[in-house]
């Protein structure tokens, strides 16, 4: 039985592939039964740009879709083949808020295991605005500040976190 997003054939001959935990390890891989090429399973990279008024509020938007519509989240997404992380995460605040972003430190970096099927790594950035105009777009259909202590119900088990790690750092 396989399980959602598994792979099941090699990608090297096309044989069949059979899961496989190798020697000491608690990882399982995929290994083809015709050439022994073994077949990676692994995470996406996401980007996410924590935004923060001049009273610490932050910046979320409401999710219009999929199976985390109507919860709020930092504005996040994919990076994409041969971009760079701070592009990626530059293009991704403007797609989904109209807002042109600097990014600054790397206040966050989480693996993201809520959903079992599209599993990511996370990079959360400290950004500026620095133009552009705030409307919600792409996979967002509301934004608003919110302060750490009592953001809305959010999407993603990370973005808690963060902002509770904010919380605690900030003034």
């Amino acid at each position: 039985m396989y399980e959602l997003g598994e792979p099941r054939f090699c990608s090297a001959c096309g044989g069949a592939v059979r899961r496989s935990v190798p020697e000491g390890g608690a990882a399982v891989r995929w290994v083809c039964a015709a050439c022994a090429t073994i077949t990676y399973r692994n995470p996406a990279v996401g980007v996410a740009v924590v935004l923060l008024d001049d009273a610490g509020a932050v910046l979320l938007g409401r999710r219009s879709r999929g199976p985390y519509a109507g919860r709020w989240c930092i504005p996040c997404g994919y990076v994409e083949w041969d971009e760079d992380v701070r592009d990626a995460a530059r293009r991704e605040v403007l797609e989904e808020t109209g807002l042109a972003v600097t990014l600054g430190e790397v206040v966050a970096v989480h693996s993201n295991f809520h959903d079992r099927a599209k599993q990511t790594v996370g990079v959360w950035f400290l950004g500026q605005i620095v133009g552009g105009t705030a409307r919600a777009g792409d996979d967002l259909d509301r934004l608003g500040y919110f302060s750490l202590a009592e953001p809305p119900p959010l999407a993603f088990p990370t973005d808690a976190q963060v902002i509770a790690a904010l919380r605690t750092a900030l003034p």
